[in-house]
């Protein structure tokens, strides 16, 4: 009922541990909270917050319009409706690297199990998108420092995204990586790899988890979760797909109702009410109420 019951510092904790282990945590993209639920009900291991979703949700492109505030506000609904980590999208960290530690230590406050940063120039791009230019060593590697030395919580995820294959090619992603690491980065995001034989040369490079992003119409291929897990990936992302679907189901609605003026033939494609309630947990809610307001008025007593 009503929140998760598990504390942000536990999920940090557990988070840490299961990236220790072999296997490879999958974590779809919410759009809201009730998206997370639906995640968690699935017996999925984590809950992804975008970026590109965040300013989608707000009608705004993905090319650093939104603010920390928004961010993390966001993120804090998503991260307290389930008992799973969530890693949230900080971009370039909101400015420069005291807007960085500023960051992370909002994000750690608004419940989340990590981050990451990436090494594009102020104001980011759509990791798929072309004309990203990315900054130098020094640079990237002085944001995570700062990440790294704001946090309070240590098992708070500071993970690097690198977009620098896509500028400067593989070699230069692979150096990248290890200096991000050498900086004191948890985790490497290396976005829009082009194959599985680039994850395997960025997992030759470091000894820290590596993340798979997944997402649909980018640069890269789709790879399944067996095959990524056989090059040593130890995290997944989905970033956009239940936005995706959920937008082109909402898009099909409406071209329904224009064109046969109700929708009665979508009904077997829509969640029922029934399974909505199931996922809000309804019944807690009404024992919690009864527990509560199970007195009776004496009419005989004066008012």
């Amino acid at each position: 009922m009503l929140y998760s019951a598990v504390t942000p510092t536990q999920k940090r904790a557990d988070f840490r541990a299961a990236l220790a282990s072999d296997r490879l945590l999958r974590f779809p993209g919410a759009f809201n909270p009730l998206s997370a639920r639906l995640i968690a009900a699935k017996g999925f291991e984590g809950v992804y917050i975008s970026g590109a979703v965040l300013s989608a949700d707000l009608g705004l492109p993905d090319i650093g319009l939104t603010t920390l505030t928004e961010v993390a506000g966001r993120s804090q609904q998503i991260s307290r409706m389930t008992d799973l980590p969530t890693i949230v999208d900080a971009d370039t960290g909101f400015g420069e690297p005291m807007n960085v530690a500023r960051t992370i230590q909002t994000l750690e406050d608004a419940g989340l199990a990590g981050m990451h940063i990436e090494d594009q120039v102020n104001p980011k791009r759509c990791g798929h998108l072309d004309g990203k230019q990315v900054v130098d060593d020094a640079t990237a590697a002085k944001r995570i420092r700062a990440a790294v030395d704001a946090r309070r919580d240590p098992n708070f995820l500071v993970m690097a995204r690198t977009d620098i294959r896509a500028v400067d090619g593989l070699a230069a992603a692979v150096d990248r990586a290890k200096k991000l690491v050498d900086a004191g980065a948890d985790a490497i995001f290396p976005e829009a790899m082009a194959s599985l034989a680039e994850f395997s040369a960025i997992r030759a490079a470091v000894d820290v988890p590596i993340l798979a992003n997944m997402t649909e119409f980018g640069k890269g291929e789709l790879f399944t979760v067996k095959q990524l897990a056989d090059v040593g990936m130890n995290m997944v992302i989905f970033p956009v797909s239940l936005l995706r679907l959920a937008m082109g189901a909402a898009e099909r609605g409406l071209d329904t109702i224009e064109a046969e003026g109700s929708l009665t033939s979508l009904l077997p494609q829509m969640q029922h009410r029934a399974e909505l309630y199931e996922l809000l947990d309804y019944p807690a809610y009404n024992h919690f109420d009864s527990g509560v307001f199970n007195f009776t008025l004496n009419p005989n007593l004066p008012s």
